[in-house]
């Protein structure tokens, strides 16, 4: 009799009270009004710079989750949280699905989502106990012969941008990964240890600030952009500064990875971070009941991806593996690559031949992706032993672009994401015949930069400003008087405090009443926009 009661229980305990995946979102923000009168309290100096200079303004995504919400949440018998996102003003949460259900009635959550979609449809509860453990492909391929990185830069003219003293400096790349063992201690990464490149990172995974551990993924991913080896490797972004993120769990699948990639994403905003990349992808889950399908794969629907795309409002650049499934029954691009927002990149051999397991597009709704390629194919790396090797995946075409995004962006530092990433996508191969395989193509970064060059002499041809540094007026001089501008001076928190029309060929706007220190102007006409930093002394 006790062992039928048992058996009883036991069965009560698998399919009626399991736990669950969900998100929790809030309403509201109610203490918003303070955070974006007090911007440093949200937000880096750096991040705030980045959005002056992009003119993008603050909002409610930057206003962190009412704690009181949070503390309610947590307080709640039977729910475990595990992660937040103040960009979508919710919370993962982890509980049965009657305890989560319950949630909805609190005035001030707006609804809950659970990462089984069916959960989602009044009435239906989970039907599924058994896991099988997704095989997380996260490197392939490994081989230890002798290379040079040589292939993988110049097939995108990048070297021509090293040449021209492009290699990064001054731009933060924040790395989505894995994990970073031997970056802090094996010698192709001497050089960055050397040079205070790395600006630190946090291991979301354990929620520890043990960064250099756990898989050797991100190590390599790493080496692409930041490594050196002299005559064997070099980087992308050899002078690019990094943070290290820790988000993803080799062990397991779950959705919990998503939320804490945008978790890390988040962190790199507050950071102000330019560039943030991930070699990592989300389509099937170890309960087979969270995994997504093709229709999915939309750009919105992902946690992950809606993440991503607000990553890309907040004025980075967000590049993203496409996945290595092109030679499975399922060849598509899985999640962020989908997003609407993300740099999409493919992988290519050494000979510019499209690489088999290089996950094809378009996303379900019908947008070019990848949207670029790269060599992913026995690419150089460096391994934790500090042994330079190959390894093949769009894991390592996806930071080669990376690295070279923030080179690029280095000459043009005034430019916002949107026009750096249409600068790259114009300089591609295919850009007037995109394909599944190859989205748009191979970049060529000298002729962005050439491109950009010309088109950057257009916008600012004749115009000037003096003096700068400036005491108490400041002169804005065009070549014209014909056209009607909008001169705009913001301070460095991103707050407008000047705004004028202008006609004339010559304008002097007082600066008198202006406090010391650093602000960003932007001059909008019909054909042109212009820029750039202004410092009050």
């Amino acid at each position: 009799m006790k062992k039928t009661v048992l058996i009883i229980v036991l069965l009560i305990s698998a399919f009626g009270y399991s736990q669950e995946d969900a998100w929790v979102y809030f309403k509201d923000k109610p203490n918003s009004q303070y955070y974006l009168a007090n911007p440093l309290q949200m937000l880096s100096q750096r991040a705030l710079d980045r959005r002056a200079v992009q003119n993008i303004p603050l909002d409610i995504k930057d206003v962190p989750i009412h704690q009181p919400y949070i503390d309610q949440i947590t307080a709640t018998s039977g729910i475990s949280v595990k992660a937040s996102s103040k960009w979508l003003n919710c919370l993962h949460i982890r509980g049965t699905q009657t305890v989560i259900q319950s949630l909805s009635l609190l005035s001030f959550v707006d609804h809950v989502t659970f990462a089984n979609a069916t959960l989602n449809r009044p009435g239906k509860t989970s039907n599924s106990s058994n896991y099988s453990a997704v095989n997380k492909v996260l490197e392939t391929q490994v081989t230890y012969n002798y290379g040079t990185s040589g292939n993988q830069i110049q097939m995108l003219n990048g070297n021509y941008l090293h040449q021209q003293n492009f290699t990064g400096t001054g731009k933060i790349i924040a790395i989505l990964d894995a994990g970073f063992p031997g970056v802090d201690s094996v010698p192709p990464f001497q050089r960055l240890r050397d040079n205070n490149q790395i600006l630190g990172g946090y291991n979301f995974v354990d929620r520890s600030s043990n960064f250099y551990a756990m898989n050797s993924h991100g190590t390599q991913v790493l080496s692409t952009m930041g490594g050196y080896v002299d005559a064997q490797l070099v980087g992308t972004a050899p002078d690019a500064s990094y943070y290290l993120f820790v988000t993803e769990d080799s062990t397991s699948e779950t959705p919990l990875e998503e939320s804490l990639w945008v978790e890390a994403a988040e962190m790199a905003d507050k950071l102000g971070a330019d560039v943030i990349n991930s070699s990592l992808g989300y389509f099937d889950f170890d309960n087979p009941n969270y995994s997504y399908t093709y229709n999915n794969m939309n750009g919105t629907t992902a946690f992950c991806s809606r993440g991503a795309n607000i990553a890309f409002t907040r004025g980075m650049v967000v590049v993203i593996s496409a996945g290595n499934s092109g030679n499975t029954s399922n060849p598509h691009i899985s999640a962020p690559a989908d997003a609407t927002n993300a740099l999409t990149v493919g992988a290519v051999n050494s000979a510019r031949n499209y690489a088999s397991f290089s996950s094809i597009g378009p996303s379900f709704d019908g947008r070019i992706k990848p949207d670029v390629m790269a060599q992913g194919q026995s690419a150089v790396v460096a391994m934790p032993s500090g042994a330079v090797a190959t390894n093949s995946g769009t894991s390592f075409s996806g930071p080669i672009i990376a690295g070279m995004v923030a080179s690029f962006w280095q000459a043009f530092p005034n430019l916002s994401n949107a026009r750096i990433v249409q600068l790259i996508k114009e300089s591609c191969d295919r850009y007037s015949n995109p394909n599944a395989q190859y989205g748009y193509g191979i970049p060529n970064f000298q002729l962005a930069l050439n491109n950009a060059l010309a088109s950057n002499q257009f916008t600012s041809e004749g115009f000037s400003l003096y003096p700068n540094p400036v005491n108490d007026e400041v002169t804005f001089s065009f070549s014209s008087n014909a056209i009607s501008r909008e001169i705009i001076i913001y301070n460095s928190l991103g707050q407008e405090i000047i705004r004028k029309n202008s006609d004339h060929q010559l304008e002097v706007i007082s600066l008198q009443s202006v406090e010391n220190g650093v602000y960003f102007y932007k001059i909008a006409a019909a054909n042109e926009i212009i820029t750039g930093k202004l410092i009050k002394k």
